[in-house]
């Protein structure tokens, strides 16, 4: 039985951690592959936020024809090449994924990359099985960065029609006339643009009465309005059953008003992720679990068994790959100075909604501030009413700030319309190191006429004790 200083599970931002500091450490990285294509690098490279994005980018690309119509130009999307749209990003997520894979093998001289699913067998023991058979394995420390997978809904039929997730939707071999997307979170948002965007004719079906509802009331309910233009919106329906019929697959839904159906050749199923702590058994390597089945870990990113530390998407309520790298760079630190460990800071944690059109959001939801009875006052600035929103015709885009009434300390932060995270960056970095509304609105130049004058206008008009 092989014994290690550190094994880390998991080769997305996990693999990040090891750097020359460690090179004198006896380290095992242990990965079963993500995804149909057994690739290196975790969700994030792979099926995640970089490929999404450059998808993104061409659907932004692609909805020109449409933008310049307003504003008296006329353009023709003339056609889509999907396969080569696909085979250029993927040319290059690809390389990227096996050169990681292959400098672990091959490049790192005092590191052991063992490809295989793994389990724990016992407390800080684990048992990987490879192409070769079992190999079980020892370590002082582990690092368990092993991510989490798409959900898959029990609905009667579901197992007898093809399903995609996001793991396989971007490697179509073609594009569909139509695609079913089941999910209003932003998984599906993002893909029912990008689809859209390529000529598809979407259907999305959500539980709820909002798309992206988990966002600030106002931000939702915008943007549900311009998704019900975009796409054929079913909100408040439940799936009840899945079906073949022809070259197509049928889902039977009820909703408000009794039974419907809706057909596509294509579906992908967008209805959330779940964490990978119960493929590799981390119960019984003594690691206590959330209720949401999460490894608990302590502000250090420490779990329950001394010596083990989690990461990223198994143990993180953030599911997001900014927030995985912060806590790398902690456990980093940690396991290099366990006599002064540091911790991680999840205070101002942003998101991005990459869609069509952008949202971002930091902090505190407006119906967050109420529920948990913060004092608050709140301001709302349109695209409409600054220069560049004119320049961009703009009607539906606006930032809302919430910000404390006596310091004028922001509390939250939340934009939908173009460049929306770019916009946010600043508000980010304001509470973070605590800068009030009135001093970032007045002790600063705003470039004029620029999009920022979007953010200098709410910061202004927040109305401040």
């Amino acid at each position: 039985m092989r014994h290690f200083d550190l094994v880390i599970i998991g080769s997305g931002s996990g693999n990040s951690i090891l750097d020359d500091r460690f090179a004198d450490w006896n380290v095992a990285v242990v990965e079963k592959g993500i995804g149909p294509n057994d690739a290196y690098g975790g969700t994030c490279l792979n099926v995640g936020c970089i490929p999404t994005k450059m998808f993104v980018h061409t659907a932004d690309v692609a909805g020109a024809p449409e933008a310049g119509a307003g504003l008296g130009v006329d353009l023709e999307r003339r056609g889509v090449r999907w396969p080569e749209v696909r085979d250029r990003i993927f040319g290059r997520i690809d390389p990227i994924s096996e050169g990681g894979r292959r400098y672990r093998a091959e490049g790192s001289p005092n590191v052991t990359l063992l490809t295989g699913e793994a389990t724990f067998t016992d407390v800080k023991q684990l048992t990987v099985q490879t192409a070769d058979g079992a190999e079980t394995i020892t370590a002082d420390r582990f690092v368990v960065a092993a991510g989490g997978r798409p959900v898959i809904p029990e609905i009667p039929g579901l197992d007898q029609v093809e399903v995609h997730t996001s793991d396989t939707v971007m490697r179509l071999d073609e594009l569909p006339r139509r695609m079913i997307i089941v999910g209003t979170g932003f998984i599906g948002a993002e893909f029912a643009h990008v689809f859209s965007s390529l000529g598809v004719e979407v259907t999305m079906i959500g539980r709820s009465g909002k798309v992206l509802r988990v966002e600030d009331a106002d931000v939702a309910t915008r943007f549900t309005e311009i998704a019900a233009r975009r796409w054929d919106l079913r909100l408040n329906r439940k799936v009840v059953s899945a079906e073949k019929t022809g070259d197509a697959i049928r889902l039977n839904l009820e909703g408000p008003e009794g039974a419907e159906s809706v057909e596509a050749e294509k579906l992908l199923v967008a209805v959330g992720r779940t964490p990978n702590a119960d493929l590799i058994d981390a119960a019984t390597g003594g690691l206590e679990l959330t209720d949401e089945g999460k490894i608990a870990v302590d502000d250090t990113q420490r779990a329950s068994v001394e010596g083990v530390w989690a990461l990223g998407d198994i143990s993180s309520e953030h599911e997001l790959k900014h927030v995985a790298n912060h806590e790398t760079r902690v456990v980093q630190h940690n396991l290099l100075h366990p006599e002064a460990p540091i911790s991680s800071d999840h205070r101002f944690v942003p998101h991005a909604v990459f869609s069509g059109p952008q949202i971002a959001a930091v902090g505190l939801t407006e119906q967050q501030a109420q529920q948990r009875g913060v004092e608050y006052v709140t301001s709302t600035q349109d695209y409409a009413g600054i220069a560049y929103g004119w320049a961009m015709e703009d009607t539906t885009g606006f930032a809302k700030l919430l910000a404390d009434p006596n310091t004028g300390l922001l509390i939250g932060a939340h934009v939908i319309g173009p460049q929306a995270p770019t916009l946010l960056q600043p508000i980010i970095q304001a509470m973070h190191f605590g800068l009030d509304a009135r001093s970032m609105a007045r002790g600063q130049y705003w470039i004029h006429p620029a999009m920022p004058e979007l953010l200098e206008n709410a910061l202004l008009n927040l109305p401040l004790n």
